[in-house]
Order: C-alpha cells, then structure tokens, then sequence
C-alpha cells in the first residue's frame, strides 16, 4: 500500500489530522493506496506558504518564471513511462491512452502557458475629449497584475493533464496556488509535487492538497486568502461553488458537465463520421465532458451509421488497462459504475433498444475480475424529453436519435441545459456556418471532433459552466486588470 502526502511548501507532509482516504485501483478494485483526507488546517498551511511566496514570485521576471515551467515539462516528458502507469492504474485508462494523451499533454500544457507569457500584449488607448477653455488630451494605458493566490480544483477523467491546464497558466501570470487533485485518482499529482521541486520552481509557488471536496475543496474555496478559485467537475459543484465565492466576491471559472450532441447529415463522409462517433462516445470510456454522448443522425442514412458503429464497437474490448493491447478499459470507481449501470436500467424500463452493451463484460482476465468495467453500449428509442437524453452520464453509454429537417436537428441538438460541446458533419459548408451560429455550445468542431488548439477559449454556456479557459482567456482569469490614465 503506498501512503501519499501533501506537497507544501516544496514538502511532502502528512495531513494534520492524520487522516487518509483509501484509493481504488479500478481494474481490480482493491485499494493500492491512501490519500490524505485534508481539511481546513491543511488548506491553511498551504495558503500561508503561496502568501510567503507570492511577493517573490510576482516579481521574479517573466522569463524566468517561464524557464522554470519549460524545466518542470522536460522533467514531464522524462517520466513519461511511470506517469503514465500511474494514470492508468488511478483511472483504469488504458495505458496507451495515457502514455499518448495524457502525460505529454500536460508536458505541452506548461510549455504553451510559458511561452504565452513572454509574448503579451496591453491595451493602449488615446484620449481626446472635448473641456471648457481647451481640449483634455491623455493617454491610457492597462496593466495585468497576479490576482495572488488561486484555488485550483480538477477532477477525476483527466487527472494530470487537467491539473496541469490550471497550474500552468496560473503560476506563468505570477500567481501562486494551491491544487486540489480528485481523491479518486491522485497519484500523478503526488509525483507531480516531487517534479516541481526537482525543476526548482521557488517553495510555496505550488502547493497541493489531497481530500475530498466536503473537508478540502470546501476550504480552498473559502478561504480568504484565495481571491480565485478555477474548478472542473460536476455541475452540482459547480453551483455551490459559484453560490459560496459570490458571497466572498471571489473570481470563477467553472468548466463543468456536458451533454453534446453529434449531428450526422446524409451529405456528410459517412466512413470518417461513424470512426469518430465511435471515438467521441467512447474514449476514456466515455469520461470525457467533451464526448459526443447524443446521436443525432439524419434518418435517411440511420441504418448504415447504426451498422458501422456496431462493427466498430466489436473491435473495443474491454480488458486489463496495463495491457498495451487494451483499447477499452474500466470506469473510475464502483459508485460511478453503479450510477451508470442504473442509467441503462432506467433505459430499459423506459422501452429503449439496447443496440449492444448494457452490462459489465462477460470475460475479463484474471487479474480485472473485480474491476468496475462496463461494456460500449448504443441506446435507441427514447423520448428525447426523457432525463437518460438529458442529463449527463459521463460513461460509456450514447442514445441515437433520428432527425429529417435541419430545424429538428437544431431543436434536438439544444435540448438539454448544457451547451459545452457539438460536433456537425456535413459537405454543406453554409449548413455548418449556420449551425455553428445556432447551437448552444462554447466549443463546436465541424467534420472532426477533440481537435485543440491552446490558443482557443475552451467553455460552455448554460448548465456547462461560467467562463472560459485556454490562451489569452486564462492569462485573463488569472490577472487583474490596472488601468492608468496620464493627462498630456
């Protein structure tokens, strides 16, 4: 059993009070490690080391504070190989996901932030206005400075490239933070820690706490040292984290869930459209906000888009994550399995068709046979009003709905109070214009799906969170804006 620890002020320490959480491995589901059950004691010391470091750290220029992160993403990419078995052993992701996306996205996180802050620009602005006796004439001019202290809380899907999507841009602004990881899969932000401090980055710049959102997450987000809180998780969080830093007057941005629709349309490249309906269902078992969880397909071409997808579902195998040849590995936990199974059920008694799936693998090796695996399951037959078509269920489960007209395709892709993602495929390219004008979604791809560039706000509207994050918009969360006025 490994023990983790807190990482404060370039340390790792143990939880004030003693406390750990048991962390499962979901492929076997036995516990393989402990995490820290921190609480406000905790979260107290960590804000009081990024207090001591902030002056330092705002004022070190930004060349070096990018040197240090370029460090810390070489040191990312050198560890590969035992980051990536410790994501697939936290998540269940295969291995070849992690070792793939996972880790070196992280690595190109740090490295994007740390360049970013070298080539900024400020606003600049003229002023003539009209006065009595003569004109006034002055000139304006904005600055950013480091907020302070940022509360960084990310979930459990993507655990260290999602982490990495926050500390980046908030420590390249001059920022310092305390990071709360998921304490269903906290092992990569532990090694994390040790990385930080090898790349030399100051004492107290980045902190990380392990806990649960009641004891831990709670107490980042009121405490009143941290004047920012990011956060990506559940839209329920979401709500009361928005509710509690509003009363404080605290900054939020909240990537949250997603229920994105996958429009198919007769025109479209039908071979390419069905291989990446099967990618956006069911990557990382369909834990990923981003998934295409709703078909949305033209019923003209429905049987042969249904046809394709199950050829294509024959070739995910669910099997042991650490097994290079495993494409299709376990959910994250029992409750989450739980919670997905009871989904398909609630399908079923509503008189849905079951293409294929809807149960836990009949075979598995040896090792995974207590393991939290779900088979790829394709669902048909649903009101669209029902709460399976609606509300999220961030596993390995996607519903086909038929459309015939444009206008249904749109009614049916904004009928749910998310709007993260969309995805269109269609040859008509004044068809995707229109669409891209009309969907309720903060990202939407045209012809491909999960294509990302750092540069591009990322977000949702609706129930899919307030803000955006990604480029200029994070190094905009994570600085407050200074104008200063100069009468000529």
């Amino acid at each position: 059993m490994l023990r983790l620890a807190n990482f404060i002020d370039n340390q790792h320490v143990p939880p004030a009070s003693g406390d750990y959480l048991d962390v499962f491995e979901p492929a076997t589901g036995a516990a393989y490690s402990s995490v820290p059950l921190s609480d406000g004691a905790d979260v107290g010391r960590a804000a009081d080391a990024a207090q001591r470091a902030f002056p330092g750290w705002s004022a070190t220029p930004a060349s070096e504070r990018s040197r240090l992160l370029f460090r810390l993403a070489d040191l990312i990419d050198a560890n590969l190989d035992s980051l990536a078995e410790a994501e697939s052993r936290d998540t269940g992701k295969p291995i070849t996901l992690a070792r793939s996306v996972d880790i070196p996205r992280s690595a190109t996180n740090f490295r994007f932030f740390a360049g970013a802050v070298l080539h900024g620009a400020g606003e600049f602005h003229e002023t003539d206005q009209p006065a009595v006796g003569a004109p006034l004439h002055a000139l304006n001019y904005t600055l950013r400075r480091p907020r302070g202290v940022a509360g960084l809380i990310s979930p459990w899907n993507l655990p260290l490239y999602l982490l990495s999507w926050k500390i980046a841009p908030a420590v390249a602004t001059g920022n310092t933070c305390i990071a709360k990881p998921s304490e269903v899969t906290p092992l990569t932000a532990h090694m994390l820690g040790s990385l930080v401090a090898q790349a030399g980055i100051p004492p107290g710049v980045i902190n990380i706490v392990h806990g649960d959102g009641r004891s831990c997450g709670s107490a980042i987000v009121e405490h009143p040292a941290v004047p920012a809180v990011s956060f990506t998780g559940s839209t329920g969080v979401g709500r009361w984290i928005a509710s509690a830093a509003g009363q404080r007057l605290k900054r939020v941005s909240l990537e949250l869930g997603g229920k994105n629709p996958f429009i198919i349309f007769p025109d479209a490249d039908l071979d390419a459209a069905i291989a990446t309906a099967l990618r956006a269902a069911f990557t990382n078992q369909g834990q990923v906000c981003l998934c295409g969880s709703r078909l949305l397909v033209h019923r003209s071409v429905l049987p042969r888009v249904l046809d394709g997808l199950l050829a294509g579902v024959g070739n995910l195998r669910p099997g042991d994550p650490s097994d290079p040849a495993t494409n299709f590995g376990a959910l994250v936990s029992r409750p989450h399995l739980e919670k997905v199974a009871g989904i398909v059920d609630l399908a079923r008694s509503l008189g849905a068709t079951i293409h294929c799936g809807g149960r836990p693998p009949a075979s598995l090796p040896a090792r995974c046979r207590g393991g939290f695996f779900y088979e790829p399951t394709i669902i048909s037959g649903l009101d669209p009003t029902c709460s399976v078509e609606r509300d999220e269920i961030f596993g390995p489960v996607v519903t086909i709905q038929p459309f015939d007209t444009d206008e249904e395709a749109l009614s049916l892709a904004n009928a749910t109070d998310y709007g993260l993602a969309a995805s269109v495929f269609t040859s008509n390219l004044s068809r995707a214009h229109r669409l891209a004008e009309q969907l309720h979604a903060g990202v939407i791809w045209i012809n491909c799906w999960m294509v990302r560039d750092l540069r591009t706000p990322f977000g949702g509207m609706k129930a899919s969170g307030v803000g955006r994050e990604g480029g200029a918009e994070a190094l905009r969360f994570f600085t407050e804006p200074r104008n200063v006025c100069i009468r000529i």
